[in-house]
């Protein structure tokens, strides 16, 4: 089979300002990056226009370690949309290295449906996760400075909540000792890292409205608390107008385009598990400014990215999806009916039946937000006619729409289907209903996401947890929105129970504020914000080719 990288091979990319040229953005906003990328100005949002293009949301069923090939559906789809010679931009996440050279691999899609060129954006692309990764340690060295200078502010080092981060993953890093070596090594604390994609800088770059909104945003950042305390934030520091000049490029979006030649935003990079999962606010309303359609996506399943796209990331940015696309397969359906991953590839009708409830509790939670899903079957090569007819009769039963994909293999022609019944869908669009008021208390809030997107009979607090609730309390934070940090694997907060499990607690660990950001953090589980490498990391099969071409990085 022809790799993804043999296929990016053949690409032919189009010079970036035809695709500009394509959203009709004025010459003097485009900031080339090289032939095939650019970065946008800010300024290209005030352009006077009445356009206002629909968005569309990607989401998926629980992932699994076959892959359900969200971003590939959602570049395919694009691609579909210009084959139906409509106006349309992408608007995705950009890629992690951690993962990139982890256990997950590229996230620039696949196949004949690749955003291009992928090599580069996979791995340091324009550098945005490098100036996001410096301003967040920025603070962190700053922090440390004034503690050692002699610490006029009273900070408690024992009570610090910012950490470190770097774009890896390194679980030797999630907790360390700081400052050790003498006197002139600074003072010693514990201290850890995270890892960018997980750092509130990234939330906060990917839902500012412009520069202004981000440095409020920055200046307003809790690093921690005073010997008898009292909050401080990083205004308080000075630092945060030199963090401001570390994220100046970083704030405007990324444009690229796909194989098949459509736009695509490519901006901001939170992961849905750890952090709130969506693309910035910016990339999304400049694809909505410029084009008819825009098309995005939530990281890993409904439950979590597409979760906090509404009840965070909609609510900040006043958006509302005209449409919601949920990915599934049936390798995926089956794993969540019970098959092992090496025995997906022959016919099992038993193991597709029991799994369609996993995409039964996601249809379910798509209706809560009052929209009508449109479910796209990703068909893969092994897949037979029985396993999907199973598939699209439970979506008859539901009333919802269905449509079979190969984006993979075809390109856009293969998501045309799917591209019809997502605009014939509009119709059925309904204003999004939030799942919990903001006024509700936090212990409501996460009961209520909780109940009604994992389908968990309650919540547990940990003492930490409570402990850390008090301080929100204390700051007058019981407003914000939540994001609740959960393994993407299941439904629940054991990684290990697949399908629609019924009749289990979340517990939570902890509580993290993101005055930022302008959200709490809610630790489930094990959940760890600093991943670690596999057993054999893909790392080990990327090797640099004499001609230049990057190998193994899929």
């Amino acid at each position: 089979m022809t790799s993804d990288v043999e296929i990016a091979q053949q690409f032919t990319p189009r010079p970036i300002n035809e695709i500009s040229d394509l959203l009709n953005i004025s010459p003097e906003h485009v900031l080339p990056y090289g032939r095939d990328m650019a970065k946008i100005s800010l300024d290209a949002l005030n352009k006077k226009s009445t356009k206002q293009g629909k968005l569309i949301l990607v989401s998926a069923t629980t992932p699994t370690p076959s892959g359900e090939g969200k971003t590939t559906t959602t570049i395919g789809l694009g691609q579909a949309f210009t084959q139906l010679n409509k106006s349309v931009c992408l608007a995705l996440r950009e890629p992690s290295l951690g993962p990139c050279l982890g256990m997950k691999g590229g996230a620039t899609g696949g196949g004949f449906s690749q955003i291009m060129p992928s090599d580069k954006i996979n791995l340091h692309f324009t550098g945005d996760f490098h100036a996001i990764t410096s301003a967040n340690n920025l603070l962190s060295a700053a922090i440390d400075n004034h503690i050692y200078q002699g610490n006029v502010l009273n900070i408690d080092p024992r009570q610090l909540v910012w950490r470190r981060v770097m774009d890896m993953n390194d679980r030797s890093l999630r907790k360390i000792v700081l400052g050790l070596g003498g006197k002139m090594q600074g003072v010693p604390r514990e201290g850890g890292f995270d890892i960018t994609a997980a750092s509130e800088v990234m939330a906060m770059l990917c839902l500012a409205n412009n520069y202004e909104d981000l440095k409020i945003r920055l200046d307003r950042t809790l690093i921690g608390y005073t010997y008898d305390s009292k909050p401080i934030y990083a205004r308080e520091l000075g630092v945060t107008g030199a963090m401001m000049a570390l994220l100046r490029d970083a704030m405007q979006p990324n444009l690229v385009q796909s194989f098949e030649g459509t736009p695509a935003f490519v901006h901001g990079g939170p992961f849905a598990n750890i952090a709130h999962g969506c693309n910035s606010v910016i990339a999304t309303r400049m694809a909505m400014h410029h084009s008819d359609w825009a098309i995005t996506e939530a990281g890993f399943g409904f439950d979590l990215g597409a979760e906090k796209f509404f009840d965070i990331k909609c609510r900040i940015a006043e958006l509302d999806p005209d449409a919601v696309v949920l990915v599934t397969t049936v390798r995926a359906l089956k794993m969540h009916g019970g098959k092992d991953k090496k025995q997906l590839i022959d016919e099992d009708l038993s193991a597709v039946a029991k799994g369609l409830e996993n995409l039964d509790k996601h249809i379910e939670s798509v209706e809560i937000f009052n929209k009508h899903p449109v479910v796209a079957l990703n068909r893969f090569a092994s897949d037979t006619d029985a396993e999907i007819a199973l598939i699209k009769a439970r979506c008859v039963e539901h009333g919802v729409s269905f449509a079979e994909t190969t984006h993979h293999a075809d390109g856009g022609k293969g998501a045309i289907a799917l591209a019809k019944a997502v605009i014939e869908s509009i119709d059925k669009s309904k204003p999004f209903q939030p799942l919990y008021e903001l006024d509700t208390s936090v212990v409501d809030k996460v009961r209520k996401v909780s109940r009604a997107m994992y389908g968990a009979t309650d919540v547990a607090f940990s003492k930490q947890a409570e402990k850390d609730l008090k301080h929100v309390e204390q700051l007058g934070l019981t407003h914000l929105p939540i994001c609740i940090a959960k393994a993407p694997s299941s439904l629940s907060d054991d990684p290990t129970l697949h399908g629609r499990p019924r009749d289990f607690e979340v517990t939570v660990s902890s509580v993290q504020i993101n005055a930022g950001a302008g959200f709490l953090v809610i630790l489930t589980g094990n959940i760890m914000r600093m991943p670690g490498l596999p057993k054999k990391p893909a790392a080990n099969d990327i090797q640099l080719l004499a001609n230049g071409v990057i190998e193994g990085l899929e």
